[in-house]
């Protein structure tokens, strides 16, 4: 086998693939990137840590054709430190390769194709979605994934595709986030739950493509496949049953305030330097014309922030996480939001105000005063 290839290209495609390798993983061949070529003009990149796999298409100038596995880190730190130049890759008897750019020579040691997993290939014809759309959804749910591991069917987020709309939605037990846009999709409806690291990788793919790209998504019994150009992640779906969402999307909150998106983040970010460092709690008191933003920490002491607002309901107070809460903050696209509340112990949803271009909801749960 032997190829050429430009080094910024290489390098964007191995810079991708980094998030599927595992870093400690028991099984040592997982820790390497299968490159192949495919064509006349192209190699394959392949990555994969048996629950989730990347491949990518990078053009080349093919001299002989073949396949080899390298170890990943080190392939992508060598490809990193040469000059923006031409790579010759040349694979030697015994599986060694040898990797020429300018006067830097390098010689790595190989392993064979058979030694590599697999990876599932779909035969179906997929759904389209816009890939700037699927990334601001990811965007704006990935964050309420809940971080505990033994929550199995919550490590990831709830996919519902229908004739009419396309909803992402995701909850750690605290908070539920859900995003939805609107969409004619021309297949059987869709319910799976895609895992975290898929999303995650997904955010990198979607924000690599261009505006008006694609992304083409279809499903097995058992795994979720998203091709995005000439990039392809592959994911095991996530068993179990997802809560049922709409129930805790409150619908008789009588009380909703509008907030300047910059105003109320800025003093948000403010009284939680003085959070508790565990609880990161704020206490919002909502009275008329103002809203009253407190925190305090025994052994260092309070903050007290005021945002005028146009209020005139009874008076309420709720305590959040302030970090719940900038999650949501930090995504919206409007230069307003809307808080919809009705006492201090339900919950409150948070929603973009009018101009958004997605129905986008999220949900906290107050902690107790």
């Amino acid at each position: 086998m032997e190829f050429t290839v430009s080094k910024p290209r290489m390098l964007a495609e191995l810079n991708l693939l980094q998030g599927i390798i595992e870093r400690k993983s028991t099984i040592p061949i997982l820790s390497n990137v299968l490159i192949e070529t495919a064509g006349a003009s192209q190699i394959s990149l392949v990555a994969t840590d048996l629950d989730v796999s990347m491949q990518c298409q990078c053009s080349a100038d093919i001299a002989s054709a073949g396949a080899v596995v390298l170890q990943a880190k080190k392939l992508f730190d060598i490809v990193r430190s040469l000059p923006d130049s031409e790579i010759v890759f040349t694979k030697e008897d015994g599986d060694w390769v040898k990797i020429n750019c300018g006067a830097s020579r390098f010689r790595m040691v190989g392993h064979a194709k058979e030694h590599y997993p697999s990876i599932p290939q779909s035969d179906k014809s997929g759904i389209e979605i816009k890939t700037n759309t699927l990334h601001s959804m990811i965007s704006r749910t990935i964050y309420a994934i809940t971080q505990e591991e033994s929550r199995y069917a919550l490590n990831g987020a709830l996919l519902l595709v229908s004739g009419q709309s396309i909803k992402l939605i995701t909850t750690d037990g605290h908070r539920l986030a859900m995003a939805e846009c609107e969409a004619e999709v021309s297949s059987e409806d869709v319910k799976v739950i895609v895992p975290r690291k898929a999303l995650s990788e997904l955010l990198k793919l979607t924000a690599a493509s261009g505006e008006d790209d694609k992304v083409d998504f279809s499903k097995d019994e058992n795994h979720l496949f998203f091709k995005v150009g000439a990039r392809s992640l592959v994911s095991r779906t996530l068993a179990g049953q997802f809560p049922n969402y709409e129930i805790v999307i409150p619908k008789a909150n009588d009380k909703t305030v509008r907030l300047g998106l910059d105003k109320i983040t800025q003093a948000i970010k403010r009284a939680a330097l003085m959070a508790d460092e565990r609880s990161h709690g704020v206490k919002l008191d909502f009275e008329n014309g103002a809203i009253e933003i407190t925190s305090q920490t025994a052994d260092l002491g309070e903050a007290h922030e005021t945002v005028p607002i146009e209020y005139t309901g009874e008076k309420v107070t709720v305590k959040f996480n302030a970090m719940y809460v900038l999650d949501f903050l930090n995504v919206v696209d409007t230069e307003e939001v809307l808080l919809e509340l009705k006492n201090e112990q339900t919950p409150v949803l948070f929603r973009p105000a009018e101009g958004s271009k997605y129905q986008y909801k999220y949900v906290v749960m107050p902690m107790r005063l």
